[in-house]
């Protein structure tokens, strides 16, 4: 079954790839690695969550963030490799950041939410290494931020 079947099946798709808001591009390819630029949870032109976790954006919403820059990370990987998801092999890593009260330590159980959701659109090729950091802001005050690392053909 397709990316595309998968995400139906679950009740979400993919809309066109989100803009860079800075002096950068949205993905670099080399060889077969194309390194995704830090996406946000942004649908519809807005966050989906903004503040820190857990004062300002309970841990399930800040779930729901991280699976939303998943969708954000395919969008820009499908339009890299025209249209066409099939040509990706396998999820390399993620590294993840989630803007975090002072000693919030469940950061880990928050990209779970991106996680998670890579397994179930891609099974095996959606494990993947990954790195869940604590941070005191993020960009547009955004409550998480995902960048990825896809292998493709």
């Amino acid at each position: 079954m397709s990316i595309e079947a998968k995400l139906a099946e679950l009740g979400l798709k993919l809309h066109e790839a989100p803009r860079p808001a800075g002096a950068y591009v949205p993905c670099v390819r080399t060889g077969n690695l194309v390194f995704v630029s830090g996406q946000l949870p942004l649908t519809a032109g807005k966050l989906l969550a903004v503040g820190k976790v857990p004062s300002q954006v309970t841990p399930e919403q800040a779930r729901e963030a991280a699976a939303q820059c998943v969708l954000n990370g395919l969008s820009v990987l499908k339009a890299e490799l025209n249209g066409d998801l099939s040509r990706l092999r396998r999820v390399v890593r993620l590294g993840a950041f989630v803007q975090s009260d002072d000693g919030y330590k469940d950061q880990p159980q928050i990209v779970n939410g991106a996680s998670e959701l890579l397994q179930k659109l891609l099974g095996d090729a959606g494990q993947h290494a990954r790195a869940a950091v604590g941070v005191n802001a993020l960009p547009l005050g955004a409550a998480v931020e995902i960048e990825f690392v896809f292998e493709v053909e």
